[in-house]
């Protein structure tokens, strides 16, 4: 893994999403969530979705596209 001083700290990496862990296809410094839109900087990327190959800023954000991909069990009662 690389650290956000390896010299690209303006440009977006490009990232292969996998369990447990992710591949850098393009070098960069973040990469931005697609629920809130807020950079994440690659060295604090802790969550994504490798069905919809997406990052997420935090646990709240990684639950919300959960929800929104319908891949939870509906728990109204």
């Amino acid at each position: 893994m690389m650290n956000r001083f390896d010299g690209n700290s303006s440009r977006e990496a490009k990232i292969r999403y996998l369990d447990g862990d992710f591949q850098i296809v393009l070098a960069g410094s973040y990469v931005t969530c697609a629920m809130t839109g807020k950079p994440i900087p690659v060295d604090e990327l802790r969550y994504w979705s490798v069905a919809r190959q997406e990052p997420y800023a935090d646990a709240a954000a990684s639950l919300e596209a959960e929800r929104r991909a319908g891949a939870l069990p509906d728990q109204r009662r």
